[in-house]
């Protein structure tokens, strides 16, 4: 495949790249450099099971030097999801498969975490896993507006909760070195966080305040199972499949309220999700006389408010954005690290996650961290369709 390379990556001649292979602390975890491994769903696990073949996939990329890696999402219920490939945190059989990968990873010398996931609504109504099981949500809207499953009751609520409770609990028994919670892109956190799909009258819709307080509740589950110390990853969005300029935050105060009462719950770092990380998150300025606040992404607004670890994500390293390079035959060019620097030079992130880039080329934090930008294999559509 022939590169395609729109901007060169010079790690001679971009000041501060050594700084991203430095390590950094995530509570007692020590992180090895600040590249992490973002989660990318494949559905490469038969009977919701990991394979020799997946465990090979991530340990590759922890050899070839990715500090953290983030598992694809992993189910954490019986109703989390539609698909009998995508793998779970439940079951003797699952949990023996992931405690062979995560000592596969450690073996390579990485740093693995599963993100743990329900789809709420976008479970959809034809579900191939547990067909016969409902799909639930704050009030059974998608997030595309379609109406979709069902609202849960506060007792199903409450056993999800468990659900993730229990599935943080296996994940650290199984020797993973922390978990995240998805809550982004109109998942089931994410929908009790956006008013678009949380209609509730009870104590868990309404005010933003109210609406986080389900997402919460779930963090703070999460971390009375696995204790003080192991880390808790939270991934949340602005925007939703389908729906790019939706929010849940329509200004820093209000992002900021998330944030806090997330923190308050346990949470040990964050990782705001954003298609392009160079792009400002609040269109207008944030303040009276615009400032140097105004060019703040999601990340660095993250970082600002809550001072937490800030994981950044976004199109790093190519030059378009993921939605395109998913279409049948489309591509990305490399693009190179430079407004990155600049971002992590003025302390607006702490670690990076990179995706497409590690699917298109297993080595490509070597070969930056080694200069040998040029050797970057250009990101295919192609690149999801098996395990390399």
């Amino acid at each position: 495949m022939t590169l395609e390379h729109t901007e060169p990556i010079d790690s001679s001649a971009q000041p501060g790249i050594g700084e991203l292979f430095t390590p950094f602390s995530l509570g007692t975890l020590t992180v090895p450099n600040r590249f992490v491994m973002a989660p990318m769903t494949r559905e490469f696990s038969p009977d919701g099971t990991v394979t020799d073949d997946v465990a090979g996939y991530y340990a590759r990329r922890a050899a070839a030097g990715v500090g953290l890696i983030i598992t694809e999402g992993v189910y954490v219920s019986e109703d989390s999801g539609p698909s009998t490939r995508v793998p779970r945190l439940f079951g003797e059989a699952q949990l023996a498969a992931w405690r062979a990968l995560v000592a596969e990873v450690h073996a390579a010398g990485g740093r693995i975490v599963p993100q743990l996931w329900h789809l709420g609504a976008a479970r959809g109504d034809h579900a191939d896993f547990n067909p016969d099981l409902p799909s639930l949500s704050p009030s059974g809207i998608a997030p595309n507006g379609a109406e979709r499953g069902r609202a849960a009751t506060l007792e199903e609520l409450a056993r999800i909760r468990d659900d993730f409770a229990r599935a943080a609990a296996a994940a650290r028994e199984a020797g993973f070195d922390g978990v995240e919670l998805h809550g982004a892109h109109g998942y089931l956190l994410d929908q009790f966080l956006w008013a678009g799909t949380n209609r509730r009258e009870d104590q868990y819709g309404g005010s933003l305040e109210a609406r986080l307080r389900f997402p919460a509740e779930v963090v703070a589950a999460v971390r009375a199972a696995v204790g003080p110390d192991f880390p808790v990853i939270f991934r949340f969005s602005q925007w939703k499949s389908g729906d790019y300029g939706a929010r849940i935050a329509e200004t820093p105060e209000e992002l900021g309220t998330v944030l806090r009462t997330l923190a308050d719950a346990g949470v040990s770092a964050f990782h705001p999700s954003t298609r392009r990380h160079w792009e400002p998150a609040f269109p207008e300025p944030a303040d009276a006389a615009g400032g140097e606040d105004a060019r703040l992404g999601l990340a660095g607004w993250t970082k600002k408010l809550s001072g937490l670890p800030v994981i950044t994500v976004g199109s790093v390293g190519l030059d378009n954005e993921f939605e395109v390079t998913w279409q049948e035959g489309g591509r990305s060019g490399v693009r190179g690290l430079g407004e990155l620097l600049a971002q992590f030079g003025r302390g607006e992130f702490d670690l990076v996650a990179v995706g497409r880039v590690l699917l298109s080329d297993p080595a490509w934090v070597a070969k930056v961290r080694e200069g040998r930008t040029e050797e970057i294999r250009a990101f295919s559509a192609e690149d999801r369709l098996h395990l390399s």
